[in-house]
Order: structure tokens, then C-alpha cells, then sequence
């Protein structure tokens, strides 16, 4: 058994190529199916996961009840099943991506306020999308890339490497590229140098001192501080993106939003505390928008200021 750096010990060979085999043939049998087809399958293993994994439903009420204080545990309930029902839905999505031409993502995806887009990155210092665990964000990326644009992302490296080549195998297969978060300031800082286009997911727990305290539906959340450093470092546009399900037109929907503005007042730990704080509100009003769609079972307030009691 083998040991990287800084992360647990790599599980036993044969369990890794379990891991891989198991989920290999979950891929290839999911896409194969007809799209529509997939997806219900993959909404019934949605549903499945919801009535099994107790901890995990207990862990989304749990967050769900400290953003939305003013919902009955009904409202809750029938909001997380939704969840599960979405996540479902890009697992199926993400098997059948590597198929996907253009037309046909076309056909159920499209975009709202790519201009935005277009116009950060046409000034030539650099993209940093901001973006979250809220709708397909999987499926996101990839079409951004498959439409001709492609884009850096950064990812935690999973425990299986089998398991993480084979994912972003897929996740690259249209020119993005993976800059892990081992590797993030220095490949963060050369890719807007270059004016490149990276995606950072911003709405999982952090520790310090990579994270910085801002409020997250009126509770203190421990935020990842490294896309206000490079921001504002490199002076890239910031903007937000999120592939959102549009139940009205059965699709999918990339929005954009417009550049943030950083907010620059000469003190350095105050303006990243700042932005960090405004890039957190931003995710906090897609989300408000589209509750059911965000990944409520992470445990996002996990980390606490000094002295103040557990969450979960």
C-alpha cells in the first residue's frame, strides 16, 4: 500500500481496479442507452440513494434547515429529493457525454449571456469562472469546451488514480485541461497569464488558512480565498457560470453572468476577505434561485470559527 503526500493511504490495488471496473461498466452501460432512457434510469438511482444513504440525507436536512430556516421539514424533504433526482440525472448526462457532437448537446443545451463571456475574455488577462456544485456541472465545462472554448478546471484529485484518469479522460476530451489543487496558485497564475479560462468550483468547506471566514446563507462558511488572491494579482475578469435545468424548456441552460468588479482598497487581507465574501454571495443568490439543484449533502459548514460548537 502506497502513500502520496499530504492525502491517506491509496486503497489496495485490487480494490482499486474494482473501483474502476465497477464504474467502467456503469459508464458504458448507461451510454448506451437512448438519452431519455438514461436518464430515468439514472433519476431511479437518484431515488434509490435518497431512501438508502441515511447519513448523507441527514447531512442536506441538516444544511437545508440552516439556509432556510422559515421551510417545514415537508418542503425540505421534497426539496432534497429533487437533489438526488438532478445528481441522477448528470450521472447519466456524464456517461453519455463522450458521445455528444456538438448538434446534439446543442438540442438540449443552451447558452444565456455568452457575451459576457466573450467580452472577459477578449481583455486578454484571463478568465476565472466562478461556478459550484449547482446543476450539471460536470456536463458545464464539457459543452463550453465541445462549443469551442475550452477551459482550465480546477479538481481535487481522487483517491482511485484509475478512477480520476478515466474521469478526466472524459472531462478533457474537447481540450479542456485539469489544474489540480496541489498545483493551484502557480497553474492558476500562469493560465491567467496567458489569458486562459479556468472554472473554480467556490462552495465547498475549506480549512485555513486556504479559507477565509465570509457568511454563506447567514452562517459563517470557511471559503477557499484563492480565486480573490489571483484575481486580484492578475487583474482577470471573474464572472459566474452555471449550467442550470430549466424545467419550463426542458433544457439546460449556461448563464453567465456579468464581470464582477474587484473591490480594490489598498489593503491586501481586507480585499481578498472582501471579495471572497461577494464571489460567496453570488453563489449563494444562483443557488437561492435554484434550491434544488445544489449538492445540500456536503458538509459546508463543517469548519468552524475558533470556539464555536460543531454543526453536524
Amino acid at each position: 500500500m502506497s502513500t502520496r503526500a499530504g492525502s491517506q493511504p491509496r486503497p489496495h490495488g485490487f480494490r482499486e481496479r474494482l473501483e474502476f471496473v465497477a464504474l467502467w461498466l456503469l459508464v458504458r452501460a448507461i451510454g448506451a442507452l437512448p438519452r431519455g432512457l438514461a436518464r430515468r434510469v439514472g433519476a431511479a438511482i437518484g431515488a434509490i440513494a435518497f431512501r438508502l444513504l441515511g447519513r448523507l440525507r441527514r447531512v442536506g436536512v441538516r444544511n437545508l434547515t440552516l439556509a432556510y430556516p422559515e421551510w417545514t421539514p415537508e418542503q425540505r424533504t421534497a426539496a432534497l429529493a429533487l437533489v438526488y433526482r438532478n445528481l441522477g440525472w448528470l450521472l447519466a448526462e456524464f456517461c453519455l457525454m463522450s458521445g455528444y457532437s456538438r448538434a446534439q448537446a446543442g438540442a438540449f443545451i443552451e447558452y444565456d449571456g455568452l457575451e459576457h463571456y466573450l467580452a472577459a475574455r477578449d481583455r486578454g488577462k484571463g478568465v476565472l469562472v466562478l461556478t459550484g456544485h449547482l446543476g450539471a456541472w460536470e456536463l458545464s465545462s464539457f459543452y463550453h469546451s465541445l462549443v469551442g472554448y475550452p477551459m482550465g478546471l480546477v479538481i481535487r484529485r481522487l483517491d482511485n488514480p484509475r478512477v480520476d484518469e478515466f474521469v478526466n479522460r472524459i472531462r478533457c476530451l474537447h481540450g479542456n485541461r485539469v489544474i489540480h489543487k496541489d498545483d493551484f496558485a502557480r497553474g492558476l497564475i500562469s493560465a491567467m497569464r496567458a489569458g486562459e479560462t479556468v472554472g473554480i468550483l467556490m462552495d465547498t468547506n475549506m480549512t485555513p488558512p486556504q479559507g477565509v471566514f465570509v457568511p454563506f446563507f447567514g452562517v459563517d462558511a470557511c471559503t477557499a480565498s484563492g480565486m480573490a488572491r489571483v484575481a486580484l494579482k492578475t487583474d482577470a475578469a471573474v464572472l459566474p457560470g452555471f449550467l442550470l435545468w430549466d424545467e419550463a424548456r426542458r433544457k439546460y441552460v449556461l448563464r453567465f453572468g456579468e464581470r464582477t468588479e474587484l473591490i480594490r482598497t489598498g489593503d491586501a487581507d481586507a480585499d481578498v476577505l472582501a471579495n471572497t465574501a461577494a464571489f460567496a454571495a453570488m453563489t449563494e443568490r444562483y443557488i437561492r434561485a435554484n434550491p434544488e439543484q445544489w449538492l445540500w449533502m456536503h458538509r459546508r459548514w463543517k469548519t468552524r470559527p475558533a470556539g464555536e460548537p460543531g454543526v453536524y
